[in-house]
């Protein structure tokens, strides 16, 4: 059973936010990727989730049933990050873990640095590290993080054409093209299930228009090298051999500048979640989540054993 409510988040902006799960559980929130509505968390990846935590979902600014308001009020992608903190806050959520996939996981990085106090831990999927420190490889070379693999040609492509009036189906179509092209070339693709995710999408929009604000929201500010160096935020980095939009090393890459942050990989997977990769993507999400409360509870029994008598 899932609550759902509006959140203000600075005048004439309010947030569309959902809870699933007990009340009683620790607090997960999923964020996720540019121009993408919460809605874009597979419901199965929920269900998994919510039998352990109280998931809470919401829609970015011009998105899903949030305020569209860019052209009016535009924003910084930091202040994207700081919506994150203001849903926390309409919820009641002191802490919590924080999943974070594509922008969404440049978010969750931003969160690590500048609020540390409010994450119980971080999962990042599909995104790249907000930092200027070079990929050292296994041979000890170190390469700059402009240097390493950029985005597969034929998402550049799609990404590069203008927004345009398709109607309804016709929308659909290039939404399920797009996820066709993000997915990679290791698992089979399933064109209806991405069309049905994105059909439950526009109905919950309540319009079909596609959106561009992410795209235009200014990106200045948003390094964090120290703050990731030295975070004490327990931090899952998940590694996706087939993701065309930042491919190995960046998983490698983030784990490096990120510290004490550790990589998962999930076999076959690319920058989406198709029904192959949510179980094992689940386990991984709830084991990093469990280990990072039994890693808080044992600190907390040294520092209580080493308080003067």
């Amino acid at each position: 059973m899932s609550q759902h409510r509006f959140i203000d988040a600075a005048p004439g902006v309010r947030l569309w936010a959902e809870e699933r799960g007990s009340a009683d559980t620790p607090p997960l929130l999923l964020i996720m990727g540019a121009q993408t509505s919460g809605l874009g968390w597979p419901e199965d990846l929920v269900e998994a989730l919510a039998a352990h935590h109280r998931v809470i979902r919401y829609d970015h600014r011009d998105t899903g049933r949030s305020t569209w308001a860019f052209d009016r009020q535009p924003y910084a992608v930091t202040d994207l990050a700081e919506d994150a903190i203001t849903v926390l806050d309409g919820l009641g959520a002191d802490r919590a873990h924080v999943v974070g996939m594509s922008l969404g996981g440049m978010l969750t990085q931003l969160l690590i640095a500048d609020h540390p106090d409010r994450l119980l831990s971080a999962t990042l999927i599909g995104t790249s590290a907000l930092s200027t420190s070079p990929y050292v490889r296994p041979d000890g070379t170190h390469v700059p993080p402009e240097e390493l693999p950029g985005i597969a040609p034929h998402v550049l492509e799609i990404w590069s054409r203008p927004a345009e009036e398709r109607g309804p189906e016709g929308e659909l179509d290039a939404r399920v093209a797009h996820w066709r092209a993000l997915a990679g070339d290791q698992l089979p693709f399933d064109a209806e299930n991405a069309r049905e995710l994105e059909r439950r999408i526009i109905e919950h929009t309540g319009h079909h228009a596609a959106g561009t604000a992410h795209g235009r929201a200014d990106t200045s500010g948003m390094l964090r090298t120290g703050e990731l160096a030295k975070t004490d935020v327990p931090t899952l980095v998940i590694s996706a051999p087939a993701e065309p939009v930042f491919p190995p090393p960046h998983p490698q890459h983030l784990a490096q500048v990120i510290r004490g942050a550790r990589t998962v990989e999930i076999p076959g997977m690319g920058h989406a979640l198709p029904p192959q990769v949510l179980t094992p993507l689940a386990a991984a999400i709830l084991e990093h989540a469990g280990a990072s409360a039994d890693q808080r509870r044992v600190v907390a029994k040294l520092r209580t054993n080493a308080r003067p008598k």
